[in-house]
């Protein structure tokens, strides 16, 4: 059985268009976030569609949503924003040494 890393969910669920535009418009908000008729608004998208790519990204644990009343609310989880930012800068700048191919005779 594969398991994949959370660096590697959130890496795949920002792979697509609507998903990275949702999650960009959601960190714009902060930590107020936006509801889901909002989001939908503000991007053009059917109710449908958006459900889908949001829990995708609630799966891939980008995305949090708290209900209020009849409204549900969706926030950047930031720490996990941070986490996978952070993996993907750990190494920056630290160098790498590129072995010379050898020449085939």
């Amino acid at each position: 059985m594969t398991t994949t890393s959370p660096t590697a969910r959130a890496l795949a669920a920002l792979g697509h268009d609507a998903r990275l535009s949702i999650f960009r418009l959601l960190v714009k908000a902060g930590d107020e976030g936006q509801r889901v008729s909002d989001i939908g608004e503000h991007l053009g998208l059917a109710p449908s569609t958006l459900a889908h790519h949001l829990s995708t990204l609630v799966d891939a644990g980008l995305v949090l949503q708290d209900k209020q009343g009849r409204e549900v609310f969706n926030r950047v989880d930031f720490p996990a924003m941070h986490r996978v930012l952070d993996f993907l800068t750990s190494e920056c700048c630290s160098g790498v040494t590129v072995q010379p191919a050898e020449d085939a005779a």
